[in-house]
């Protein structure tokens, strides 16, 4: 991958996101997803902490608001699933590698192949598969200001209109955010709790941001985004992170996501 170009970075400002290709080779795409493969193959995840993942706000609050398995995955490894792929018994009724919808939130701490990838000069320049709802990261990940927040979400395949690529709404990043997840108070029920609500969207001002694998798409935490469900035959695996400008930024203390003592947010410089 080239440096960005200054038309890049406007585009980026401009619209609250970019496409970039060819950030990993096919080799470095296809050494993350064998290693996932090893991960998920020795996964353990205690029946009670079979968590669904949703962006949805009140699947949200049904199912990750009450989960401290969820909650405290900051600094650790935990395995979040697809709905239905478990019984009434919390058995597994698909192959555990179609069961997932993330894995998170410290691979890039606590395994090499992904943590290289994060702290790489590359990133230091400026048919299962469910629906994302339209969201904002902002609205999870809080800054003030606002702005400092960006996403890279790397394709380790091609991210396809068929089986689920990004879709945006380009230039919603300057009207501001809708709605907040904090954290409630210690010893609340649940664990976390919304302020505001996501907005209705019109769908025709989304636009696609298929991506070829190895490529890249750079996401400014307040731009509105969303992905359909794949129903295709092809997978879609993504390696996603946030980096955040630390400078004169105050990291909210009500996001759920907080550095701990085992493990603060690591910087990319220096």
């Amino acid at each position: 991958m080239d440096v960005l170009t200054d038309q890049d970075v406007q585009k980026y400002w401009d619209e609250g996101y970019l496409v970039l290709d060819g950030l990993l080779s096919p080799e470095e795409c296809d050494a993350l997803r064998d290693r996932m493969s090893e991960i998920i193959e020795g996964m353990d995840v205690p029946e009670h902490c079979r968590t669904q993942f949703s962006t949805d706000h009140d699947e949200q609050l049904k199912k990750q608001g009450n989960a401290d398995y969820f909650i405290t995955s900051g600094d650790k490894i935990h395995f979040f699933f697809e709905k239905g792929v478990f019984d009434d018994k919390g058995e597994f009724i698909v192959p555990r590698e179609h069961s997932l919808n993330k894995i998170g939130h410290a691979l890039h701490a606590y395994e090499p192949l992904f943590k290289a990838v994060t702290h790489s000069p590359k990133i230091q320049q400026p048919g299962i598969g469910g629906e994302v709802t339209p969201h904002q990261d902002a609205t999870f990940l809080y800054t003030q200001p606002l702005g400092r927040v960006m996403g890279v979400w790397i394709a380790l395949e091609d991210a396809t209109l068929e089986n689920g690529c990004l879709w945006f709404i380009p230039g919603s990043h300057h009207d501001g955010i809708s709605r907040r997840m904090v954290r409630t108070p210690k010893g609340s029920f649940p664990l976390t709790d919304f302020i505001g609500r996501e907005k209705n969207y019109d769908d025709k001002l989304f636009v696609p941001g298929p991506v070829k694998k190895g490529g890249a798409v750079l996401i400014h935490g307040e731009v509105v985004h969303r992905s359909a469900a794949n129903t295709s035959d092809a997978s879609r695996h993504v390696y996603t992170f946030h980096i955040m400008e630390s400078q004169s930024t105050v990291w909210s203390p009500e996001n759920w996501l907080q550095p701990s003592e085992e493990l603060p947010f690591p910087s990319l410089y220096t």
